[in-house]
């Protein structure tokens, strides 16, 4: 059974807005020193495509997290993979590939701020803004997406779909 719906971002729209954000990435630092740090898994085409349009000299870090239910049934976030750089008294900017409730990505700009860096920043490929609990600053997003699951471009579902070139709906 095929469980792909229609396109919602087609290959040219994604490489359109990806550098569009690169470039207010570029105006905004002004050639100084920056960190990215991805969340694995799912930003990983996005990084890839981003940083290659970016000028200043850059330092890649990853998180991997995972998000489990405790006994009580409440939303439990474990570091599998923690950061390898120093990034205190550094310009950071955190890549995620969608932010919907915002519980999960408050939870990570809390443990980022703890290590005090000059600036924290949040760029995403998706927002969807339908899903958020928690408010905080996205400052770079390709897309404001319709409040559906999308697959591709590095999104899955059960680790499938994340080579397509296109963002794709996914009827579970």
């Amino acid at each position: 059974m095929n469980n792909l719906g229609k396109i919602i971002y087609t290959e040219e729209e994604i490489r359109e807005s990806v550098q569009k954000i690169a470039g207010e990435i570029n105006d905004y630092y002004n050639n100084d020193e920056l960190i990215i740090i991805s969340i694995l898994k799912g930003s990983i085409y996005f990084l890839s495509d981003l940083t290659r349009h970016l000028t200043m000299p850059i330092e890649l870090d990853f998180l991997s997290i995972g998000v489990k239910k405790d006994q009580e049934k409440q939303r439990v976030v474990t570091y599998i993979k923690d950061l390898d750089l120093d990034i205190t008294g550094k310009n950071v900017l955190l890549l995620e590939d969608v932010v919907g409730t915002g519980l999960t990505i408050g939870y990570v700009l809390q443990h980022l701020e703890s290590f005090h860096p000059r600036s924290l920043r949040v760029c995403t490929l998706l927002d969807n803004p339908a899903k958020r609990l928690l408010n905080f600053d996205i400052h770079h997003t390709c897309f404001t997406m319709p409040d559906i699951f999308v697959v591709g471009y590095g999104l899955d579902y059960n680790e499938k779909h994340r080579n397509l070139k296109e963002i794709v709906e996914y009827r579970k």
